[in-house]
């Protein structure tokens, strides 16, 4: 005998979007930060991109608008469990930015004001998967969610999406940041539940 009444078949699904194992929906934008909130003022904030043999390059915030921007529009997914649909975007596409940048490298470490680092392949900062956003659901970032800039990389867990970008150092050899030396995952894929060191 089925437990189940016939005709039952549960919640339509919007088949837009998945859910990630283990996580849950939100319709709010949680605010999870490892330090105090920078004040960045836009005549001293800088982007600056260094190579493995040294070389930097660097972008004033004047700069930084001057380049082609995209509109992304992402779902998110947070090593806490919730996820949150279509955010809205606005910035700079890495692809953009690294495309004068000559290097070899495999790997980047992502710095921020008030310095925190978090580590990511290259190859997963490429191809139209990672950002720099400046602007959130139609308005100017606001720092409590890492304005006036920060990194946006969807595909990962949301802490790669590093807060209050500053700058990006180039690497042959992987070095991890700052919740990847306290044992969260090296990588962070939320559809194989990369939480944490061993997952």
């Amino acid at each position: 005998m089925s437990v189940v009444s016939r005709g039952f078949h549960g919640r339509a699904r919007d088949a837009r979007h998945q859910l990630p194992p283990g996580q849950y929906e939100t319709t709010g934008f949680p605010v999870l930060s490892a330090g105090p909130t920078p004040t960045v003022p836009l005549d001293e904030w800088e982007l600056t991109v260094r190579t493995e043999t040294g070389v930097k390059h660097r972008w004033t915030w004047e700069q930084l608008l001057a380049l082609p921007s995209e509109s992304p529009t992402v779902d998110l997914h947070c090593v806490t469990k919730w996820s949150k649909f279509e955010t809205e975007w606005q910035g700079v596409s890495l692809d953009v930015l690294l495309q004068d940048v000559e290097s070899g490298a495999d790997y980047a470490l992502v710095h921020s004001y008030g310095d925190y680092t978090t580590n990511i392949p290259v190859e997963d900062l490429l191809d139209g998967k990672a950002w720099i956003v400046h602007r959130y659901d139609g308005e100017a970032l606001p720092p409590e969610h890492g304005g006036p800039a920060r990194l946006l990389v969807p595909h990962l867990y949301f802490w790669k999406s590093a807060k209050w970008v500053r700058g990006i150092v180039l690497m042959h050899e992987e070095e991890r940041g700052f919740w990847e030396t306290v044992g969260y995952h090296t990588y962070g894929d939320p559809w194989r539940e990369q939480r944490y060191q061993g997952d």
